[in-house]
């Protein structure tokens, strides 16, 4: 248990840190979530609709990241390796590799 006043604080400080760190990281973890679900909707039935939901869920989550990488919630080498995860599997979905390149 802590024994002075600033050490009291430190406790405190640690602990609301900790809780909207848990939050930040919830919702950056839903975003990635909805990209992937989005993706999966795109496969099944292929359209602009479900195109632009995609990339809508997409930039998203991008933001979230970018900005949890910003406050310090992530680290930015695993923003990183979380953006590259979501941009090649969109990649896969939107632009198959057998499609033929225009």
């Amino acid at each position: 248990m802590a024994n002075n006043k600033s050490s009291k604080k430190r406790i405190e400080v640690a602990e609301r840190n900790r809780l909207q760190n848990r939050t930040y990281k919830s919702a950056v973890r839903t975003l990635i979530k909805r990209c992937f679900t989005a993706c999966t909707a795109f496969s099944q039935a292929p359209g602009d609709a479900a195109k632009e939901a995609v990339q809508a869920s997409l930039n998203a989550a991008f933001s979230k990241i970018d900005k949890a990488v910003k406050v310090g919630v992530m680290h930015r080498n695993t923003g990183a390796h979380q953006k590259s995860r979501l941009s090649t599997a969109v990649k896969q979905v939107v632009e198959p590799a057998g499609a033929p390149q225009a």
